[in-house]
Formats: structure tokens, sequence, C-alpha cells
């Protein structure tokens, strides 16, 4: 039986659709409209990084104007509608998906006792429960209160004095949540006392957390294929993805699929049938070009952009400056349902400016009139957002495509 074809061009506006980039950035951000944003995304990556705003705040604002960064804090410190902990990457997530991530608990304990202990010695156990017990008596810490201590012998990246190895230890196997951030600096306190009691006390089976992770994933990215489901959440193997993938076409659950891509190849994936019904009806994102962080979860997964969009975005804040491509932190451009170039902006003196370094055009993207008086209309509404002053261009600032 001939699988289904979605052309690219749908495919492109499912995928948006499904990250809240098929509308307008309109509408209210704060309280449950924020936490039903974050709900419809699945986890928002946080990260330190910071020359226009921070990776959490960039990728709400993108989706609704009206967000403010406090609005965040409160949902996540105060209201308890998120939790921070592990996907791909340092998230916030629902924190009703907080029972599901009990496997992640399990796996990664299992998975980092051995590494941990071989590096801190046989008193890691000890160091353990004395980090838990100073928490218990004593509330909330971070990694500074224990700042006068040192690692023993040099263990590279782990490098970490005792007691900071033991909170993040401790917080990915579970028994720590994080509270709240100072700045950048995670406070960690009991997940007791983090966790609504609602969340804490349901414990799914590992069958029933692969099936939801599976489908929540399935749900977020419109098609995929199985290694796209597990690398989604990094929750489930890519084996036990597969094996949920194979039972829900062999019952009717799901459909294979040909995706094409944007060079023109196929790729096989599965969706379900109420998509395939829904894709016949996709309203046409709308023509806003928008500025995106790195950080994105429409590029989260880079290999599936490029493929789908036919954008290769790789971040250059590791690689040395003479060897950069770009820049240090260079933000991709969406116009519609296109990826059309990168910019190179940051805010500079203070504030006082959010300068433009450079803009890359992809290939084929003709920089008239109108296409730049957009670009500049949408860097002074981020100008405004990240509360810098005027917007200023580098004289060579238009850069011919890469």
């Amino acid at each position: 039986m001939q699988r289904p074809l979605i052309p690219n061009r749908t495919a492109r506006h499912l995928f948006l659709a499904r990250h809240a980039l098929g509308e307008a950035p309109t509408g209210p951000a704060k309280g449950q409209a924020l936490a039903d944003l974050i709900h419809r995304l699945g986890f928002v990556q946080v990260d330190s990084v910071n020359t226009l705003a921070r990776a959490h705040d960039l990728i709400l604002w993108s989706r609704r104007n009206a967000y403010k960064p406090a609005s965040l804090r409160w949902l996540n410190d105060r209201a308890r509608g998120t939790f921070e902990h592990w996907t791909h990457d340092a998230s916030v997530i629902p924190v009703e998906f907080f029972p599901y991530w009990r496997l992640r608990f399990q796996r990664d304990r299992a998975r980092l006792h051995g590494r941990w202990k071989d590096w801190h010695g046989s008193a890691f156990h000890a160091e353990l429960d004395r980090v838990l017990a100073h928490v218990a008596d004593h509330g909330p810490v971070c990694s500074a209160d224990f700042s006068g201590e040192r690692a023993e012998k040099s263990t590279g990246w782990w490098d970490w004095h005792p007691s900071k190895t033991a909170l993040e230890f401790l917080w990915r196997s579970g028994d720590l949540s994080v509270t709240r951030r100072e700045g950048f600096r995670k406070h960690y306190d009991l997940t007791e006392r983090v966790i609504p009691a609602d969340a804490r006390h349901v414990r799914p089976s590992v069958e029933e957390t692969t099936h939801w992770a599976c489908a929540a994933a399935l749900d977020r990215l419109g098609f995929a294929t199985p290694g796209e489901l597990a690398a989604f959440w990094t929750l489930v193997t890519p084996q036990e993805a597969r094996a949920w993938a194979s039972d829900g076409v062999a019952r009717g659950a799901l459909v294979e699929v040909d995706v094409e891509m944007r060079d023109g190849h196929t790729r096989r994936s599965v969706m379900t049938p109420s998509t395939l019904d829904e894709i016949h009806a996709l309203p046409e994102p709308p023509k806003r070009l928008r500025i995106l962080s790195p950080f994105d979860p429409a590029l989260r997964d880079r290999a599936r952009a490029e493929r789908l969009f036919g954008f290769r975005y790789r971040i250059e804040i590791f690689v040395p400056a003479e060897r950069r491509q770009y820049g240090y932190y260079v933000f991709p451009v969406m116009e519609g349902d296109s990826l059309v170039g990168r910019i190179d902006v940051a805010a500079e003196q203070g504030r006082a400016c959010l300068h433009v370094r450079a803009f890359w055009p992809e290939q084929g993207v003709k920089m008239g009139k109108a296409r730049k008086q957009a670009l500049v209309a949408e860097l002074h509404r981020i100008a405004r957002f990240a509360g810098c002053g005027d917007v200023t261009f580098a004289t060579d600032w238009l850069r011919p495509t890469a």
C-alpha cells in the first residue's frame, strides 16, 4: 500500500502550527495563558547567554509579544505551574509532566552513580547524605553556599567541590528540585517542598511513561521518525520509541507517511490519522518576520530543521573567534514559513542601544525595501522587549549570502 505523501510546504506549516509559530504573536502571556503556551510547546529550554535576552524569554516572546520575564518567574517560582529539569538540556517543563520524569530520575541515578563515585571517591555516598540533610534542616541552597570547599583532584569538567557535585546529582536523580533561580544560579530544595503533591504522588509504569513520551512528542512534532520521538524529551530510548511506533502502526493508531524534505527527498515518518486529516485545512503562517532564539523549539533538532527548511544552523559560542563563520551568538530569522537569514545583534553600552553587527540572508532571499523595513521593525520590537534604547547598525551590516 502506497504511503501518503506530505508535501514540504504542508509539512512546514504543520510543524510551525504545532510550535505556535503559525500564528501572529498576539494574545495574553501570563498566568494560565502562559502555562497553556508552555504546555503546547512541551518545554522551554533555559540558557545562560544573555547578549540580547535569555533563551527561554526570547522563545516565549517570539510567540506572544506581550510576554514579560517576570511572568515566567511567577509561574515557576510561586504558582509552581512548571518545574525545571532536563529534556535534551535544562528546560522549564509543565508540572503535570513531572510524574513521567521519574523514569529519567531512575535511569540518571543508575547512569551517573558509578561515574561520579569513581571521580569523587568512596565518600561520595556520605556527601550525598550530608547535603540532603543540610537542605532538609536549613532550606534552599545554591552551590555558592559551599564555595569554600574544593575538589581533592582535578577531574576536568567535573572539577567541582564535592557538595556542588552532590547538589547536581540529587537534582538529576529527583531528590532535590530547583525552587528558583537568582541571576542564573539554581537554588535547590527538597522535591517534596517544590513539586505539588498531586504531581509527586503519581507513579506511572515504564510502559505508561513510554506511551506518554512518544504520544506527547508526536503531538508536538506533527510527524516524526522513532528517533525524533525519542530525542524530543530524551525520556525513552530509540528502541522503545521504535517499538511504540511499530505497535501503533499495526493497531491503526498511527499511519506511515512520506514527508517531503526541502531538497525533494522523502523521509518515512509516522503521524496520527487525525493529523493526516488536519493537514488539508492548515492556515497559512503570517508573513511576519521574527527573530528566534538559537534554542527555539523549532530549531532544537538541528538536523530536522535543516532537512525541513533547508537551513543549516550551528551555534558558534565554543568555536574560536577566528574560525567562526558568522558570530558568537547569531539569531535565526524567520519570515512566514521559511528561515530567511541570520543576524548578529546584541545589547551594548549598558543596554543603551541594540547594535546590529551583521545580517546574512539565505540563498535566494532578496533584501528589498519591504523586507528590510520588516527586519528593522522587528529589531525595534525586540529592542523594547530587551530594555534597550536606540537600534544602531554597523556600516557593513547587510552582508552577502554566505
